[in-house]
C-alpha cells in the first residue's frame, strides 16, 4: 500500500496583519493590530508579516507602520520573545526600503523586508510602477544596503501560474526568477499564487522543479490564495513535493490593497484586479494548522490559541470568515464520558 509522504515539521509564517488587513474597507485600528500580533507571538509563530512602509496615500491601512512596530517593540507581553522573532514589513520601493533601515537604527524595524516581482511585465509594472529590468536593478542597490542594516531580504515571484491582466504564463520563468533573487542576495523566496489560479497539480510540477532548481527547501515559502477554493489543496500538494514553509492569514482574509478606506477612494490596487471583494481571500491559517496537526505534521504553534484568535479575529472586522475550524473545532480524540 502506497502512503502519502510529506514532511513531518514545518514553518509557518502568519501575515494576517499586512496582508490580511490590506484588503479591509475600513481602517484596523493600531490597538488591534498590535494585540493580533501579540497573539500570535504567544501562540508560537516565529514569523509574522505586520505591515507595508510603502506610501500610506495609497494604502491608508498601513499609515500607522512606525507606531505599530514601535508598540511591538515596546510589549511587555512579548518582549522576551522577538530575539527569537522575524517581523517582516513589504517595501516594494526604494523610498520604503529607506524607510526600514530608518527604522532599524532607530531601534524598532522590522527583521525582514519583501521585495516583490511578477514574471508578467504588466502586472509587475502595474504593482511597481517600473519595469522589470529597472526593479531588478533597484534590487541589485538596496538589498546589500538591507543587509547592512541587519534585515534578511525575501525575494516574491508572483504570477507563477497565470496573470490577471495577460493571462497565462509559463512556469520556467518563475524558476529562472528564483534563481535571479538568490543570485543578487535575497535570503529567501515566496512563491505567490496571488489570484488562485493555481490547480494542485500545477502546483506539484512547479514545486517539484523549484526543488530540482533550488533544493534547500528552507529557502521556499508558499503563498496561496483561496479565489478559486483551491487552497489547501495546494498546501497538501506542495507538502508532497517537500516544501516546509508556508503562509497563510488568519479567516482567510486579505487578498489585494483594498480601493475604497473608510469611505474615501485610494488608489489599492487599481480597479484590473477583482470586481467583487468577497472573492478573495488567503489559506486559512486556523484550518491548515487543524489539518496539519491531524496529519502529524509539526508546526511549532498551539492549535487552540489559533483557533481562539480566528474567532477573536471576526469581532475586530465585524463579519464571519472563512475558516472552518475556528467553529468547527478540532476532531474530537477521545470517547464522551458515559459513551
Amino acid at each position: 500500500m502506497a502512503l502519502l509522504t510529506y514532511p513531518k515539521k514545518v514553518v509557518l509564517g502568519d501575515i494576517t496583519v499586512r496582508d490580511g488587513f490590506q484588503h479591509e474597507e475600513k481602517f484596523i485600528p493600531t490597538d488591534a493590530k498590535l494585540w493580533v500580533s501579540e497573539q500570535l507571538i504567544l501562540a508560537g509563530f516565529k514569523r509574522i508579516e505586520v505591515t507595508n512602509f510603502g506610501n500610506p496615500r495609497g494604502m491608508p491601512q498601513f499609515k500607522d507602520a512606525d507606531e505599530l512596530l514601535k508598540s511591538l517593540h515596546a510589549s511587555k507581553k512579548i518582549g522576551h520573545l522577538l530575539k527569537d522573532m522575524e517581523i517582516t514589513a513589504i517595501t516594494i520601493r526604494e523610498r520604503a526600503v529607506e524607510r526600514t533601515i530608518q527604522a532599524r537604527q532607530d531601534g524598532y524595524g522590522p527583521d525582514r523586508i519583501l521585495f516583490m516581482v511578477s514574471t508578467s511585465e504588466s502586472h509587475h509594472r502595474t504593482n511597481s510602477g517600473l519595469s522589470l529590468a529597472e526593479y531588478w536593478k533597484m534590487c541589485e542597490k538596496y538589498i546589500p544596503m538591507a543587509h547592512d542594516a541587519g534585515m534578511k531580504v525575501c525575494g516574491t515571484v508572483s504570477t507563477i501560474w497565470g496573470c490577471p491582466i495577460e493571462g497565462p504564463t509559463e512556469l520556467k520563468k518563475a524558476v529562472e526568477f528564483t534563481k535571479q533573487w538568490l543570485d543578487i542576495g535575497a535570503d529567501d523566496i515566496e512563491h505567490a499564487d496571488h489570484d488562485g489560479s493555481a490547480p494542485p497539480n500545477k502546483v506539484y510540477e512547479y514545486f517539484s522543479m523549484i526543488l530540482d532548481a533550488v533544493p534547500d527547501p528552507s529557502k521556499h515559502v508558499a503563498h496561496f490564495h483561496v479565489t478559486r477554493g483551491w487552497g489547501l489543496a495546494n498546501v497538501l500538494a506542495a507538502l508532497q513535493t517537500g516544501i516546509t514553509h508556508f503562509e497563510s492569514t488568519l479567516g482567510g482574509i486579505g487578498g489585494q490593497p483594498a480601493n475604497f478606506v473608510d469611505g474615501i477612494p485610494v488608489t489599492g490596487t487599481g480597479e484590473y484586479y477583482y470586481q467583487d471583494p468577497g472573492i478573495v481571500g488567503l489559506v486559512s491559517t486556523e484550518d491548515m494548522v487543524v489539518m496539519m496537526d491531524e496529519m502529524g505534521i509539526d508546526t511549532g504553534v498551539d492549535v487552540d490559541s489559533v483557533l481562539r484568535i480566528g474567532r477573536m479575529l471576526e469581532k475586530i472586522v465585524g463579519r464571519r470568515l472563512r475558516s472552518e475550524c475556528a467553529h468547527t473545532g478540532r476532531i474530537q480524540k477521545e470517547l464522551t464520558r458515559g459513551a
